[in-house]
């Protein structure tokens, strides 16, 4: 399958799943459940973000280094109610100064 033949096959999945969005009745959307599980989703998916992110290395290994500590420290700072702003800067910062101590 070529480069172009790919992308078209792509480009015509992604065009049916947001038709398929679209012709979803609005009542079966209404329902409370569907509320819920929609509005839980983006929370999954960002958490499953920062998990891959900060806890795989190349190859998909397992790797706790500064990214972990930073993860960490984020944490405790949203426990405490931080600001977000407060808790994108530390956890920064600790990863900044870990790997500046050269724990990578």
């Amino acid at each position: 399958m070529s480069l172009w033949t790919s992308l078209l096959v792509a480009a015509a999945i992604a065009f049916a799943l947001k038709l398929a969005g679209h012709l979803v009745p609005a009542q079966l959307l209404d329902a409370p459940r569907v509320r819920r599980i929609t509005a839980a989703l983006p929370i999954a998916l960002l958490a499953a973000l920062v998990a891959t992110q900060a806890f795989t290395g190349t190859g998909g290994v397992l790797v706790l280094d500064a990214r972990a500590v930073a993860v960490a420290v984020a944490v405790v700072a949203l426990l405490l109610r931080a600001p977000f702003i407060v808790v994108v800067a530390l956890g920064a910062a600790t990863a900044a100064v870990l790997r500046a101590l050269g724990w990578a």
